[in-house]
């Protein structure tokens, strides 16, 4: 499992790649997270419930991103673990995190919500899954 980010113009490119859709779609939170601070310097202190349900599962990925975004700035909160549950075009999930801690998180920027552009869940010919938008910064 990893995470990494991709560039595009003035916005940026998350990624998850794991073994699972579920795998993917946490490891690209965590490049979520990792567009505004380092995701191990976040404590585990609050859970938080998410669920999402789409028509397929690319909306599904924007939903669920936006979602965490959605936690984001209405909790003030930053997330360092997710726990992803897809039942179908159904997500179930739990994000752990804490209030932003601007001396110890040093935010870089504002994630304002994710994009189609360069959206894609998508299964690789190795067999790894691949969950991907580029966000607005």
């Amino acid at each position: 499992m990893s995470w990494e980010h991709f560039a595009h113009e003035a916005d940026i490119g998350i990624r998850g790649i794991g073994a699972t859709r579920e795998e993917a779609f946490e490891q690209a939170a965590l490049a979520l997270t990792a567009v505004v601070t380092d995701p191990t310097s976040v404590a585990e202190r609050n859970a938080v419930e998410i669920e999402r349900w789409a028509p397929d599962e690319e909306l599904l990925f924007a939903d669920w991103v936006n979602a965490i975004v959605y936690e984001m700035a209405t909790r003030n909160f930053l997330f360092g673990r997710f726990a992803v549950n897809l039942d179908g075009k159904r997500l179930k999930a739990t994000a752990w995190g804490e209030p932003v801690n601007r001396e110890r998180h040093h935010p870089a920027v504002e994630v304002k919500g994710a994009t189609y552009t360069a959206l894609s869940v998508a299964r690789r010919d190795d067999g790894a899954w691949i969950a991907q938008c580029v966000v607005d910064v």
